[in-house]
């Protein structure tokens, strides 16, 4: 239950807006999440902490890579862990069967959000 409902406006560029757009009744779901700091923790939000240890972790692996300031070479070498794509491909598969919950949903969309970063991050890595 939500005690208050606040109004945020934020400026963001077209791509992510159209990204975005699927996911608009899920973004104050994603944002918690994200921060992972509800202090009125429910059952339900219990088990979205759970899912959030995975997308840190993946998330970790890119902000430590990208804070080492690697050259364009490592950049379009870089890969995640092989734990990471592990999970990945745990996920595909579920999402393939049809049997992925809320919660795997949105970690599979910060993997393809990730991947899409890092996808435009080689590219211009090449271009160095």
């Amino acid at each position: 239950m939500v005690s208050s409902v606040a109004k945020l406006t934020i400026e963001i560029p077209d791509e992510l807006v159209r990204r975005l757009e699927p996911l608009q009744s899920r973004l104050p779901e994603l944002l918690w999440r994200l921060l992972d700091s509800d202090p009125k923790q429910t059952t339900e939000q219990s088990k979205v902490n759970i899912g959030t240890v995975e997308i840190a972790k993946v998330y970790l692996e890119v902000l430590d890579f990208l804070i080492k300031r690697p050259t364009p070479e490592e950049i379009v070498e870089f890969k995640v862990s092989p734990h990471a794509q592990m999970r990945l491909q745990v996920l595909l598969e579920k999402n393939r069967s049809g049997s992925l919950t809320p919660i795997e949903i949105a970690e599979l969309d910060v993997y393809e959000q990730l991947e899409h970063l890092m996808i435009l991050l080689k590219a211009r890595a090449r271009e160095k």
